[in-house]
């Protein structure tokens, strides 16, 4: 088996309201918002498949149909009549998801193509079905995002609260399934499932050598765009 066989399949989160990126999401789900040219989920597929990735699910509420169109069937979609959040979305969708373990990917965060391939390096820091590992980036490389951080990881590569470099969760996961065995059947977070691998010291980090797009808000969409421009 190849190791592009192997990869894990892809769960991608596409189900928000977008609220912040109004009046453009009025009419267009957030994942399928444009960035220079390319929709939001596109350029988020690309940085998985330029690594590999071959299997893709999204889950989807807010005008599910205009993703379902935009795919025209050759991406698995979860429709969601309510909200689940991102824990409860993976949730719903993981008979859908047919490795172990999976990536959970934000559709609203990339990097430039070709910039760098840390998945591979995740997929290395992988330990068992206990473990968690986070794509994390340094403030200094990141756009559109208004914290400080959200964590700090440690020189052995080890998520903490208060323990190493402050860095922020980049909006990709690697983890397995079995951590959703007692969980809510309805909304709940991915977050809850980071805070009990934070507590059982199962949660680590790998960081992305490259600039972080996250595209939140009006702003953050036009000062990427910038950024982007040739």
């Amino acid at each position: 088996m190849t190791e592009a066989a192997r990869f894990p399949d892809v769960m991608l989160l596409a189900a928000g309201l977008g609220t912040r990126l109004r009046p453009i999401t009025e009419n267009l789900p957030k994942p399928l918002v444009p960035v220079a040219g390319i929709p939001l989920i596109e350029r988020i597929m690309a940085n998985a498949r330029a690594e590999g990735a071959k299997r893709f699910v999204a889950n989807a509420h807010y005008r599910a149909d205009q993703i379902l169109a935009h795919f025209g069937g050759l991406l698995k979609v979860s429709r969601e009549d309510d909200l689940l959040g991102t824990g409860g979305g993976v949730k719903r969708a993981l008979p859908m998801l047919h490795s172990d373990p999976i990536l959970v990917m934000n559709t609203d965060a990339f990097w430039p193509p070709g910039s760098d391939a840390p998945l591979a390096r995740m997929l290395a820091r992988y330990g068992g079905p206990h473990d968690i590992v986070l794509l994390c980036v340094h403030p200094r490389n990141a756009t559109g995002f208004a914290r400080s951080h959200d964590f700090c990881l440690s020189p052995q590569g080890e998520v903490t609260r208060d323990y190493g470099a402050p860095v922020i969760y980049a909006g990709v996961a690697l983890l397995g399934k079995s951590l959703f065995e007692g969980t809510p059947d309805g909304a709940f977070p991915l977050t809850d499932l980071f805070e009990a691998a934070l507590e059982r010291e199962t949660l680590f980090g790998v960081v992305l050598d490259a600039p972080w797009f996250h595209v939140g808000d009006a702003a953050a969409l036009a000062e990427t765009e910038r950024l982007l421009a040739p």
